[in-house]
């Protein structure tokens, strides 16, 4: 099968943590590719991630809703898009327990109005055939719920049973996008990661936080006993893998993307502690810095990426290991 390669994508949510990473990767890769990036610029998103691209010329910013639907469609309609790679979420668990209708709206209805347009821009206006364009749909490892300490990983056929407001929300925008597949025959590809790292990240997710404590000498919040147990995945392997996807996966096909990772939280932040005990020793070790701090509600306690799948399918495999990610993310705190 001829590999599919994109000429006019629209990225969602191109300003933030993920997509700003895959906006820098697809360009540099890509030197024919143009990039329409449509973000609502929340809290999660910032126009800083967007310095220094590789070729800005070919890179078109716009401030707006996914919800929006005739803004959704008019960008399709004028820059001729067709590739919609689809990161745009509300993504915090801690902010869907304190308020989940954001979550509703963003994730599920914000999905709906995207795959509205592009089923009608493709299907009924373009009439293209699956070759011609694609709509690629990233997704969250929690949206299977929770492993106990002796379960096999996560696997693409694992069912959904997700247990926050953002997990729930995330499950139903994938149920969305396979059911425009299997109804209306729209060219979709759908990856489930688990959690990212790497450098520009939010500072109120885990490895940012446990970095800047550390560097402002304050304590390290770790929730409960630090035993809950994450696959640990650097932001850049995530693009290569969206990118391996959308090029080779046969539409309609959902894929696991994770690190061979899987760490408890506690071990992270210790092993960031001993690599800044070497890059910038401070007072004391890192280390005693650590404190344990009351659980959040629907706390999972585990997920585990199974990555067999799209490594034996698409020859995909992570290619920078925990260390060199964790060097590469505090590099990008400790300007040295």
């Amino acid at each position: 099968m001829k590999n599919y390669l994109p000429k006019k994508m629209l990225v969602t949510g191109g300003a933030g943590f993920i997509g700003s990473h895959y906006v820098h990767y697809a360009l540099a890769k890509y030197p024919q590719l143009h990039i329409v990036n449509l973000d609502l610029l929340t809290y999660a998103g910032t126009l800083k991630n967007l310095a220094d691209l590789p070729d800005p010329s070919r890179h078109h910013f716009i401030q707006g809703n996914i919800c929006d639907k005739k803004l959704v469609l008019q960008i399709l309609e004028q820059q001729q898009i067709d590739t919609i790679v689809h990161f745009a979420a509300e993504s915090h668990v801690d902010r869907s327990i304190e308020g989940p209708t954001l979550f509703v709206e963003t994730n599920i209805m914000g999905t709906l109005s995207l795959l509205e347009a592009a089923r009608h821009y493709w299907l009924a206006q373009k009439k293209w055939s699956a070759e011609q364009c694609r709509f690629h749909h990233i997704s969250t490892d929690e949206v299977y719920g929770t492993l106990s300490e002796n379960d096999p990983p996560f696997t693409e056929t694992t069912p959904y049973a997700p247990n926050s407001p953002y997990s729930a929300s995330k499950a139903g925008s994938d149920h969305l996008v396979r059911a425009y597949f299997e109804t209306y025959k729209l060219p979709v590809t759908i990856t489930n990661c688990s959690n990212n790292y790497g450098p520009n990240q939010h500072l109120e997710k885990l490895i940012p936080t446990i970095i800047r404590s550390c560097l402002e000498n304050k304590p390290i919040p770790i929730y409960g006993n630090g035993s809950n147990r994450r696959d640990w995945l650097y932001v850049e392997n995530h693009c290569s893998a969206i990118d391996t996807v959308i090029q080779k996966a046969a539409i309609g096909q959902s894929y696991n993307v994770g690190g061979n990772a899987e760490y408890p939280n506690l071990a992270i932040a210790k092993k960031i502690c001993m690599l800044l005990n070497q890059i910038v020793p401070g007072s004391q070790p890192y280390e005693n810095l650590i404190t344990f701090v009351k659980d959040r509600a629907g706390h999972d306690w585990r997920y585990g990426m199974n990555i067999n799948k799209i490594s034996q399918d698409l020859g995909w495999q992570p290619a920078t290991m925990l260390e060199e990610g964790l060097l590469k993310t505090i590099h990008s705190f400790v300007k040295i």
